[in-house]
């Protein structure tokens, strides 16, 4: 009795003289890896460099994903008023629909059974691209009168091209909700998926809203782009004559302004188109032919109201206009 009872305070006062003397250490973290730590990343970069990148997966095989929930963020974060079932319809692609057939076949699963209750954006991105080439044809015209239907439909070109359009439906975030055979979304696909969404955005808001959206989007592509980086004019002097022609205007005449450097390797010109004495553009160029195109093309811009300083374009909100954006596209 009496050994267990020194035991008892023999291991009491060790363990408060034990807390004590913890109480005066201070753990500090040693700073470093560990010893295994560079022969495993030694080993996964040899393997990455051997096996290349995985393949990405698409957004939907992710964990937390909720398609319907995306697809009404999608139509929220826009701030346009979707009708939920076309905008779903828009992202179903023919080529899913082929493949997810296929798929169900090579399992054997009936197919009248289970049948696909889903249905491609065809029609979708037929209409939506009629609507846009239309729109923007109008809005060319109404923009920019002078211009010839050459430079319209360069414009119109450039603006509906896969670069343009595949770029803004990336940063819209539809390739995340896109249903296509192939991920990552091919740029064709893309490009009639946007389409389709244009044209549900008609049946779903009305003609005027989606010409504001394609304002927004697409004709905001325009800004910082020179007129003749989208519309390739091989003799722009013989274009300019007859421009001015048209106007009733006397033909211009080139001279020599001034050069600079002309018996080195680097030579420097400027030339000055005149009509009836009066300057109407001048251009740099290394010869006196590339300096003469150049001023065509200054005194181009001048004719049809591209220049680099013309008057910005109009994007302010739909409350404030009176009248709708286009009116032949809004009758339709």
């Amino acid at each position: 009795m009496a050994s267990g009872y020194i035991l008892n305070r023999g291991a009491l006062s060790i363990g408060i003289h034990c807390q004590r003397v913890c109480r005066n250490i201070t753990v500090t973290p040693v700073r470093g890896n560990k010893r295994w730590l560079k022969a495993y990343t030694s080993i996964m970069a040899k393997k990455l460099k051997l096996e290349g990148p995985p393949p990405p997966k698409p957004r939907s095989q992710h964990p937390n994903w909720d398609y319907h929930a995306e697809v009404q963020a999608f139509s929220t974060r826009l701030h346009e008023n979707f009708s939920l079932q076309l905008l779903k319809t828009a992202f179903v692609n023919p080529c899913y629909l082929q493949v997810e057939q296929e798929r169900r076949q090579d399992l054997g699963v009936h197919s009248e059974l289970t049948a696909l209750d889903l249905k491609d954006n065809v029609q979708l991105s037929a209409k939506g691209a009629g609507f846009t080439k239309n729109f923007l044809t109008d809005w060319c015209r109404a923009s920019f009168p002078s211009l010839p239907s050459e430079g319209v439909q360069s414009i119109v070109g450039y603006l509906t091209s896969l670069a343009v359009v595949t770029n803004v439906a990336r940063n819209l975030g539809m390739d995340d909700l896109t249903m296509s055979a192939e991920f990552p979304v091919p740029d064709d696909v893309l490009h009639s998926t946007f389409m389709a969404v244009i044209g549900a955005l008609q049946e779903s808001s009305g003609a005027e809203r989606t010409g504001f959206f394609l304002r927004d989007f697409l004709v905001s592509q325009l800004i910082g782009k020179d007129l003749f980086d989208m519309w390739t004019v091989v003799n722009p002097m013989g274009l300019l004559m007859e421009e001015l022609s048209k106007r009733n205007i006397v033909l211009p005449e080139p001279r020599l302004i001034r050069s600079a450097g002309a018996s080195t390797v680097l030579p420097l010109y400027f030339v000055g188109l005149y009509c009836d004495k009066k300057l109407l553009a001048q251009g740099p160029g290394e010869t006196l032919v590339a300096a003469e195109e150049e001023a065509a093309f200054v005194a181009l811009r001048k004719l049809y109201g591209y220049t680099e300083n013309h008057q910005p374009f109009d994007f302010s909100p739909q409350q404030q206009h009176e009248k709708p954006l286009i009116q032949s596209v809004s009758s339709n």
